[in-house]
C-alpha cells in the first residue's frame, strides 16, 4: 500500500495536468504574432529541456523559504500548502517562455498566472532594441548551480540603472549560445554602423565641393592680383 503522499500527489498532478492542457498561454492574435516574429528570427532559445529542472528549483526555494518562515512566524506553514499551486504557476510560467533575436532587437514574452490561477494571467512582452545592450551576462547562483540552471542578464548601454531593472531570464537551455548570437549580432551591427560613419566623413557633398573650387579659384585670384599690384609699385618706382 502506498503512502499518503503518493496518494496526495497523484490527483495533484492530474489536476495540474488537466489546467496546464486547458489554459492556452497566448490567444490566436498572439500566435499569429509570433509567426510573423518567426519570419525574422536569426536565433530562437530552447526552454522545453530545462523545464523540470526549473520547477525542481523553484520548488526548492519555496520549501526554503517556508521552512524559514515556520521557525520565524508560522506563516511557512500556509506556504507549504499553497506549495501545489505554486508548481502549477511556476509550470504554466515556464513553458509560456519565449525568447527570440531578431536583426533589431531580443525579442521576450512570458504569460504568468496570477497568485490566484482563477483570476487571470499576466502576460509580458519585452522588446530590446539591440544597440540599447551593452553586454549579455550569464549568471548561477548557489542552488541554480545544483540543479544546472543559469540566468540571462542583459545590460543596458548609457547611465546605469538598477540592476533590478535588467532582463533577466531563467531556464535557457545552452545559454551560451544564446549569448554568442547576440554579441555577434551586436558586432555586426557596431561594424556596420562605423564602416557608414567612416563613408560619411570621406565623402564631399557635390555642393561643398563646387564652394571649395571657387574659394580656390578666388584665392588664386587675389594672389595674382596682389603680383600685378607688385609690379606695377616696382615700375613705377
Amino acid at each position: 500500500m502506498g503512502s499518503n503522499d503518493d496518494a496526495i500527489q497523484i490527483p495533484i498532478d492530474a489536476l495540474e495536468r488537466h489546467l496546464l492542457s486547458g489554459s492556452p498561454s497566448f490567444s490566436k492574435k498572439e500566435k499569429d504574432e509570433d509567426e510573423e516574429d518567426a519570419s525574422m528570427v536569426l536565433y530562437t532559445a530552447s526552454f522545453e529541456e530545462m523545464e523540470e529542472r526549473f520547477i525542481k528549483y523553484q520548488t526548492a526555494k519555496w520549501v526554503l523559504y517556508s521552512l524559514v518562515l515556520i521557525l520565524a512566524w508560522g506563516i511557512g506553514l500556509l506556504m507549504l500548502l499553497y506549495l501545489p499551486v505554486r508548481i502549477y504557476i511556476a509550470r504554466k510560467e515556464f513553458r509560456s517562455k519565449k525568447l527570440y533575436l531578431t536583426p533589431d532587437a531580443i525579442i521576450y514574452k512570458v504569460c504568468r498566472p496570477l497568485s490566484i490561477p482563477c483570476f487571470g494571467d499576466l502576460k509580458k512582452e519585452k522588446y530590446i532594441i539591440l544597440p540599447s545592450v551593452a553586454d549579455v551576462i550569464l549568471e548561477q547562483g548557489y542552488i541554480q548551480s545544483y540543479f544546472g540552471l543559469y540566468s540571462i542578464r542583459i545590460e543596458y548601454k548609457g547611465v546605469r540603472r538598477p540592476a533590478s531593472d535588467d532582463v533577466n531570464i531563467q531556464g535557457v537551455a545552452v545559454p551560451s549560445d544564446f549569448q554568442k548570437a547576440v554579441l555577434t549580432q551586436l558586432s555586426s551591427i557596431r561594424s556596420e554602423q562605423l564602416g557608414k560613419q567612416a563613408s560619411t566623413s570621406l565623402e564631399v557633398p557635390s555642393g561643398d565641393l563646387i564652394l571649395q573650387k571657387l574659394d580656390e579659384v578666388e584665392g588664386s585670384l587675389k594672389r595674382v592680383h596682389a603680383l600685378i599690384e607688385t609690379s606695377a609699385q616696382i615700375s613705377n618706382s
